[in-house]
């Protein structure tokens, strides 16, 4: 049982919305697991994280609220997109799940604006696969009329990726910075071009953090994360600037199945990390 501080007020157990009262910060659960390329519990991921929140600080009087979690979004993703268009507020952030979590997240928020809309994923993979998978979230937003010239891949692991799908980036007009790239570049200067990029045609910009852009000694949970990714601090620094900016509007966190970390739960320590490092962007807008 975690000790009780009234100096010490705990995040998470944050209100259900009510009405049609605007929040700054909207949580949502997006559990999709069924469509996963691994065997995956992903779906049990929303939960573990808001259970996590409870032994970090709240250090912000933004008004926050928690939609609960979406039923079945895998089954019924039209009703996903509509659950996350009800939300009134400056930014969701949705708790994955696997990676088909991003379509509903996506597409509920931009709306009619899809034309001018941007996508940032900090990802080890293009996720341009053909079919109705946790590999294809991009593509499927292509289709749905998402720019190319307006999308943005960080952290892109090309041993982990075809050199088909490379090319289907490249005729995409897609911005790819992969992990050799990242040697070289501070995420703050990486995260400030990816937002200019995916802001150019005035729209809403979702911003994908796939945790398995890590290292997968720090990501033992996400079953397709490889040696040599991102460090944990670079994701909370990225989580955070994408919370900061004015222009994004939703960001998602996928790709764990917390019912494979490790014992130390550290995984799913840093998706709440990344919650709460989203929230204190939102603070500083």
């Amino acid at each position: 049982m975690l000790n009780s501080d009234p100096l010490w007020p705990r995040a998470g157990d944050w209100p259900a919305p009510v009405g049609d009262e605007w929040a700054d910060v909207a949580l949502i659960g997006m559990p999709t697991s069924r469509t996963s390329l691994s065997p995956t519990q992903a779906h049990t991921t929303p939960n573990a994280v808001r259970e996590m929140l409870r032994r970090y600080a709240a250090l912000t009087d933004l008004r926050i609220v928690d939609a609960g979690n979406v039923r079945e979004p895998d089954l019924h993703e039209h009703s996903a997109i509509e659950a996350v268009a009800a939300l009134r507020a400056d930014l969701v952030v949705a708790l994955g799940g696997d990676n088909a979590a991003t379509v509903p997240t996506a597409l509920g928020r931009w709306g009619d604006a899809v034309g001018s809309a941007g996508l940032i994923t900090l990802d080890a993979h293009y996720d341009l696969r053909d079919g109705v998978t946790n590999g294809s979230p991009v593509r499927r937003l292509l289709e749905a009329g998402l720019d190319g010239r307006r999308v943005v891949q960080i952290g892109i692991e090309p041993l982990a990726n075809s050199l088909a799908y490379a090319q289907r980036a490249r005729d995409a007009g897609i911005t790819v910075i992969t992990r050799d790239d990242l040697r070289t570049r501070p995420m703050d200067d990486v995260m400030a071009q990816a937002l200019e990029i995916a802001g150019s045609g005035g729209g809403p910009i979702h911003v994908d953090l796939d945790v398995d852009v890590c290292d997968r000694s720090v990501t033992p949970a996400c079953p397709a994360s490889v040696p040599g990714g991102i460090s944990a601090f670079e994701l909370r620094v990225a989580a955070r600037l994408a919370g900061a900016h004015s222009s994004v509007s939703s960001i998602d966190l996928v790709e764990v199945d917390a019912a494979s970390d490790s014992a130390d739960e550290r995984t799913v320590r840093l998706v709440a990390l990344c919650v709460l490092e989203a929230i204190s962007g939102a603070a500083l807008r």
